[in-house]
């Protein structure tokens, strides 16, 4: 579609489908793209936002004067274990593991408890399915299940090999993320063919080959989409979103009330149900020691709180 002919009125509303630096790039209902960027420093724009812009119309670059309201955002910690918004109104996360590489489930269980902190639905796909099984993978994925999180399973070739994926995804704003090489990018083409290459090319002409660390949102039809993210060798939750009790460990919902005392973190403390019910096999040795090296990084952010003066949760 030719941008440069639908008038400022069209591009009032529209959609950031890419964010990188102090660049978007917008669709609008119409379908079509647009580059933007936000009128002040003051608004963080991410993939998914929806945006009210001034106006103008291409070729002329859009100023981004509003974001709407998000109804979910997914948040991590920077480097300094602060709150960092990641991508805006999805509904559905997607962690995607394989044999290979070897998968870290602990960025898969730091996932999951950012998605828990956003109100997201979660589902753990385990991918290149044409390849041999794996115990280790299987276990982790029948644990997840017991927990209640969805699964499933999928390979690169098409149909009826992702059905279970498009099945899933159906009508949601679906957010894939995972580590490098399990197969995001491949899925990503399969669900939306041709997308990745538009949008590519277009941000492309403005940033050069650092824009592949951009989140990019995908239009399956007019009620699903999914989103994509750069691979990733670790993911932290932003730790102040996170129910401080749990962090985002369901088993801990039913076993931290049977703890000798209601502040129980879990660690030391004498009497805890959470540490017998590992013990005994009630609860996964990985999933708490993936619990307890979140809980260390939580404490550090509490401790950095107090220093700054600030209340933590």
């Amino acid at each position: 579609m030719n941008t440069a002919t639908l008038p400022a009125a069209d591009w009032r509303h529209a959609q950031v489908i890419a964010a990188f630096g102090r660049h978007a790039l917008l669709r609008n209902a119409k379908g079509a793209t647009a580059i933007g960027r936000p009128a002040s420093r003051r608004l963080q724009v991410v993939c998914g936002d929806e945006v009210q812009t001034a106006g103008g119309a291409p070729p002329d670059e859009l100023l981004i004067d509003a974001i709407e309201p998000r109804r979910s955002a997914l948040w991590r910690c920077n480097a300094r274990l602060e709150p960092e918004i990641v991508v805006a109104n999805v509904s559905l996360l997607l962690a995607v593991v394989a044999p290979v590489p070897a998968p870290d489930f602990y960025v898969i269980d730091r996932y999951l408890a950012a998605a828990d902190a956003a109100g997201l639905a979660a589902i753990v796909g385990a991918g290149k399915d044409d390849l041999p099984r794996d115990a280790m993978l299987d276990a982790e994925l029948a644990n997840y299940a017991a927990l209640g999180y969805g699964t499933l399973r999928f390979a690169a070739g098409g149909a009826p090999r992702l059905d279970a994926v498009r099945a899933a995804i159906r009508g949601q704003c679906c957010l894939v993320v995972g580590q490098s090489g399990v197969g995001k990018s491949s899925l990503i083409t399969q669900l939306a063919p041709g997308s990745d290459a538009a949008i590519g090319a277009l941000i492309r002409g403005l940033e050069g080959r650092h824009t592949t660390t951009a989140s990019r949102l995908h239009r399956i039809d007019a009620a699903t989409a999914v989103m994509d993210t750069p691979g990733v060798r670790d993911f932290a939750p932003a730790l102040e979103r996170l129910d401080a009790r749990s962090l985002g460990f369901r088993e801990l919902d039913t076993l931290a009330p049977r703890c000798r005392f209601s502040d129980c973190r879990h660690l030391q403390e004498p009497g805890c149900a959470v540490r017998a019910a590992t013990e005994s096999g009630g609860m996964s040795a990985r999933r708490y020691e993936s619990y307890r090296r979140l809980r260390r990084l939580h404490n550090d952010r509490v401790t950095a709180l107090r220093q700054q003066g600030s209340k933590p949760r």
